[in-house]
């Protein structure tokens, strides 16, 4: 399995066009400290490419990297599809981007399908333009993608739904679901989670045979937030397990025997946006790395 990450950041990136903070003022004054939202491709065996979340930054994410370009026809696309892990605008927006696409495959939790249809209403808009196909991504149950080599498997991990999305009567499961991606013809397995409010056991169990795990990283601890001022909630409270303190994801993925342990989806009040700052010492020397922009993971 080949994996291509094409952002960290969290929703509104780093910079964000109205945030003076440290890490957004040090990304623009040094280029490359700038974070595209969380997102990444993965190969299928085939040449084709699923992309995970649709962010806003999409289209300069596939002009970034030769793989993802479109050819040999004038509008031939490796793209196979979208893959989602939640209904959340930073992980869609990009959906809207794609319209010139002659077809479009959105994989998906129902629920997350049904909230983007009664919410910003994708079918609508989006459906004059691109023809959409609605692949039902099952909780708990994996489904076969493309020609049969790549695995997807949603594991959910959170009720938390986006703002547009509070009066929807949609019931709270299938919300926000972490991601087993797993190439069949070797049994080669990734585990993407960059929205993460709890630790279930069913996570537990998808972890197991993982050769690298991609998660949360949003914030370094709980109160962070409310430190930079721009929240009356936790981490917690706003959907994100920290990466330290007593609801810290940190001992959980130093323990796993992974490869490769990364922490993606960093807030820009998160230190980790600067590469000084001491966190990164502290993660690597339990084997955890922060995911870079471009960055390559071989399976």
């Amino acid at each position: 399995m080949r994996v291509r990450i094409l952002g960290t950041a969290a929703g509104g990136g780093v910079p964000q066009w109205n945030c003076a903070c440290p890490g957004c003022a040090a990304a623009r004054a040094d280029p490359r400290l700038r974070r595209r939202h969380a997102s990444i491709a993965v190969d299928d065996g085939t040449g084709r490419r699923y992309v995970v979340n649709a962010t806003p930054d999409i289209g300069e994410q596939i002009e970034a990297y030769p793989e993802l370009a479109p050819g040999p026809g004038r509008r031939e696309t490796p793209l196979a599809g979208v893959i989602l892990t939640d209904a959340e605008l930073d992980h869609t927006l990009g959906l809207w981007r794609l319209r010139e696409a002659a077809g479009l495959n959105v994989i998906a939790t129902t629920t997350v399908h049904r909230a983007l249809d009664g919410g910003p209403h994708l079918g609508q808009v989006l459906g004059p333009y691109a023809g959409i196909t609605r692949t039902e991504l099952p909780a708990g149950e994996p489904i076969v993608l493309g020609d049969g080599r790549l695995e997807v498997r949603a594991v959910p991990v959170s009720a938390k739904r986006p703002r547009y999305a509070a009066a929807l009567d949609l019931g709270e499961d299938g919300w926000v679901a972490a991601l087993r991606l797993t190439d069949r013809r070797d049994g080669t397995t990734l585990v993407y989670a960059p929205a993460l409010a709890a630790w279930p056991p069913a996570l537990d169990e998808a972890l197991v045979g993982a050769g690298a795990v991609v998660l949360d990283g949003t914030f370094w601890d709980d109160e962070e937030p409310l430190r930079a001022g721009f929240s009356r909630k936790t981490a917690t409270g706003m959907g994100h397990l920290p990466i330290t303190g007593p609801d810290g994801t940190a001992d959980r993925l130093a323990a796993l025997p992974a490869a490769r342990r990364l922490y993606t989806h960093l807030n820009n009040s998160n230190p980790l946006v600067l590469p000084c700052d001491d966190g990164h010492r502290e993660l690597a020397r339990r084997g955890i790395e922060i995911a870079q922009e471009g960055a390559v993971i071989e399976l």
